[in-house]
């Protein structure tokens, strides 16, 4: 079985789902899950987690994302995109400057409506089914950041922008936003994600590619290891005495590591056992003088 992440290159009409239900026949193993959908005809970075990293799933999804997208002006559709039907079409009178200009106006804080035909729930109830049934309801504005957008070419009435932004943000909506601050409606004509986290786009391979490095018997040189996630932390190492605690779950002291040095509070650190084999992540509490685990991959989920 495999433990880790691949960096996969969705492309148009799959799901994320369909992506995962490919990947289990592709690698023969089931424990897999996908760090956030993509809609079917949106491209791009889609991080999907095997094995022992599925517990990463949820944390990957929070990261920040970047995206490419393609808005036309002067139409709307049910859907906020292309695939949709048409509610209105309405002639693109505004200025690139005033184009311009409203899409750079939403760089910042913002809350955003979710759209109806979103995996969202509202009442236990998915609001794209909802929406497939005919029936709207209302949707609180969630608040998102919108970190940079630039602009990368405009012939109106299609405008491509490549923009930065939190987790749960709606690009679809965002299009839609711009479209009603231009007065001309909108509506996104594609998308394509770039970056999800540390992953980008130039080292994801597509679902073709994966079978092909699974019959060349290569797909681990794919696989990035639970740890990369959290690089950022600092290192610690268990002397082989104590690494019987840490496979057990249990926490240690700053005394039975080999590191030297201080610890602040709160602070977190990835562990390893002295043949460097990664543990999971622990979080220092100065009150109780010890590290405690906050996120483990035990030795008996690692390949």
């Amino acid at each position: 079985m495999y433990n880790g992440i691949i960096n996969i290159y969705k492309e148009k009409g799959f799901t994320s789902h369909d992506v995962v239900a490919k990947m289990r026949g592709i690698l023969r193993q089931k424990k897999i899950g996908h760090t956030g959908t993509l809609d079917p005809d949106a491209t791009g970075v889609l991080p999907v987690c095997l094995g022992s990293a599925t517990k990463l799933c949820d944390m990957l999804t929070d990261r920040d994302k970047e995206y490419e997208a393609v808005m036309q002006l002067g139409i709307s559709t049910d859907t906020q995109d292309l695939s949709g039907e048409v509610l209105k079409e309405r002639p693109v009178t505004v200025s690139e400057e005033e184009v311009r200009n409203a899409i750079l106006s939403f760089i910042g804080d913002y809350d955003q409506i979710p759209p109806m035909y979103s995996a969202l729930k509202v009442n236990g109830k998915k609001l794209y089914e909802l929406a497939r049934a005919g029936k709207e309801v209302e949707r609180k504005p969630r608040p998102v950041t919108i970190y940079d957008i630039t602009i990368l070419d405009m012939k109106l009435p299609e405008v491509t922008f490549r923009v930065s932004c939190s987790k749960g943000t709606y690009i679809r909506t965002l299009c839609y936003d711009i479209g009603v601050k231009c007065g001309c409606l909108a509506a996104m004509k594609s998308l394509k994600r770039i970056k999800a986290g540390v992953f980008r786009e130039e080292s994801a391979i597509t679902l073709a590619e994966l079978e092909k490095l699974r019959d060349e018997e290569r797909v681990g040189e794919v696989v990035v290891p639970v740890d990369h996630f959290f690089e950022e932390l600092a290192p610690v190492h268990i002397p082989d005495e104590f690494i019987k605690y840490i496979k057990n779950g249990n926490s240690f002291y700053p005394q039975q590591i080999k590191e030297r040095r201080m610890f602040g509070d709160g602070e977190d650190v990835r562990v390893y056992d002295e043949a460097g084999r990664f543990y999971g992540v622990y979080t220092m509490k100065r009150q109780e003088g010890r590290f405690v685990p906050k996120k483990m991959f035990l030795e008996n989920d690692l390949k």
